[in-house]
């Protein structure tokens, strides 16, 4: 049987902003170089849905492995397995 939906579906309340920051989206983070080796947290903007990662990998620590276009190659463990994720920055956080 196939599936009904897509990636964003059940999950209103993952893919949500605070009523403050609303709308705003920070070009400090769209623009931001991230360097091989670096930390990085999983942080979604919804605003943008280019370069979104699956959300069950929400708050997730990775490791920038390189990049692929404009986005980043993340390496994160994900149980036992190391998973490699395509991320546009505007989604990373430096540590």
């Amino acid at each position: 049987m196939a599936r009904i939906g897509g990636s964003r579906r059940k999950s209103r309340h993952k893919f949500t902003k605070s009523r403050k920051i609303k709308g705003i989206i920070s070009l400090t983070r769209y623009l931001q170089k991230l360097d091989v080796g670096q930390k990085v947290a999983l942080s979604v903007e919804p605003a943008v849905q280019k370069g979104m990662y699956a959300s069950r990998f929400i708050s997730k620590i990775g490791v920038v492995k390189g990049m692929q276009g404009k986005c980043y190659k993340i390496q994160i463990k994900d149980i036992k397995k190391n998973k490699t994720l395509i991320v546009h920055p505007i989604h990373l956080k430096k540590l």
